[in-house]
């Protein structure tokens, strides 16, 4: 039993020598084999590298050729770039030049237009400084009573002279029971002489505007209120004179706010004033009152001259009718004149025809002329 063990064990030992003899011999065939590539690998590295160094050379060579060229064209494309920039810079220059020029010419047309809005504006200003003076002076005048008629008064001057003519109208008159109305338009009868006076009750309506409660705006409508029917009663007591002025007259207020704030919130004022037959008008209201006034007196004026008109149309159709007796004479005269040319023309014919039958006449020989008996004469026709 033991005996197959042994030859087990030399078995295994030939064949792991013979393993190792194999491996051994691989291995030194193998390193053979690595020397001779590596004596290939080396040749061939020396040959590629002989040739890698041609190669070079060559790009060496194509390198410097290339950058000469690229020099040369650096060169050129700078001397180019060089011409273009000096060109445009000049072109650059000159257009820059024109435009401060041009912007130059522009800021002196601008600074002399601003000078003289400067100027417009200091006239303005001066103006609005005169204006304000103007203003301050006229609320000095407003602020006194008889200061503030006399301004009423010259509105009221203005507007009467610029539309009527001077015959119709007198200024400050004084009336039968002496009182002195501020105007007095002198109208026929009817409506007869209307009296305007004006009035100007600012004092209560500054208040009534600067009101800042309800107990103020009732105080100062009250303020105003009286002072209307106040005006009103004087004028209507005063100014209408029976058989003397007209009817009704006319209460002149210069302003139009007034007048506007009167009849918005004051209609009974308004109503009472019709009753009382005193008109409350305005500037504007005025104006179209005097522009009616202009317009009654001018056909009054016809009216009054329809008989003058009448008379001279009567003078020109007895005119015509002696004209037309006249023409009817030199017509006859016409046709007598042409009756005695016709008759004259037959004599001349006449005579015409006369002469060429005498004409016509042969002598005899024993000189004896054949007799003609004259033809009979009509008398009527000689």
């Amino acid at each position: 039993m033991e005996m197959p063990l042994d030859i087990n064990q030399t078995t295994l030992a030939v064949i792991i020598f013979a393993v190792l003899a194999g491996v051994l011999a691989g291995w030194i065939i193998a390193s053979g084999r690595g020397r001779r590539a590596e004596a290939e690998a080396a040749a061939q590295a020396a040959a590629q590298a002989a040739e890698l160094q041609g190669r070079l050379s060559q790009l060496s060579e194509t390198l410097n050729s290339t950058q000469s060229q690229i020099a040369e064209r650096l060169q050129g494309q700078e001397r180019t770039i060089g011409q273009m920039v000096e060109q445009r810079l000049t072109s650059f220059g000159e257009r820059v030049g024109q435009r401060l020029n041009e912007q130059g010419l522009r800021q002196n047309e601008t600074l002399s237009k601003l000078g003289e809005r400067l100027a417009v504006i200091d006239n303005a200003q001066q103006n609005i400084k005169k204006l304000s003076e103007e203003v301050v002076s006229l609320q000095d005048i407003l602020s006194n009573k008889q200061a503030r008629g006399a301004f009423g008064e010259v509105q009221l001057h203005d507007l009467v002279t610029s539309i009527l003519p001077p015959s119709v109208y007198s200024f400050q008159t004084t009336l039968s029971n002496g009182s002195r109305v501020d105007c007095l338009l002198k109208l026929p009868n009817p409506p007869g002489s209307i009296g305007i006076d004006a009035k100007f009750p600012l004092e209560s309506y500054e208040a009534l505007r600067q009101a800042k409660d309800d107990l103020e705006r009732q105080a100062a409508a009250r303020a105003f209120r009286t002072a209307m029917r106040k005006h009103v009663g004087d004028i209507a007591g005063k100014y209408i004179i029976p058989g003397e002025t007209a009817e009704s007259a006319l209460l002149f207020l210069p302003s139009e706010a007034v007048y506007a704030e009167l009849h918005a919130a004051f209609r009974d004022v308004v109503e009472e004033s019709y009753k009382q037959r005193v008109w409350i008008v305005s500037p504007t209201t005025m104006m179209a009152t005097l522009n009616t006034v202009r317009a009654v007196l001018k056909d009054v004026r016809m009216r009054e001259q329809a008989h003058v008109l009448q008379h001279e149309i009567g003078l020109l159709m007895q005119d015509v009718g002696r004209m037309s007796e006249r023409v009817d004479k030199l017509d006859r005269h016409f046709g007598q004149a042409t009756d005695d040319i016709r008759k004259i023309k037959i004599s001349a014919d006449k005579i015409v025809s006369r002469g060429d039958k005498i004409g016509e006449l042969d002598l005899e020989e024993d000189g004896q002329t054949p007799s003609i008996t004259p033809p009979a004469r009509n008398l009527g026709d000689s």
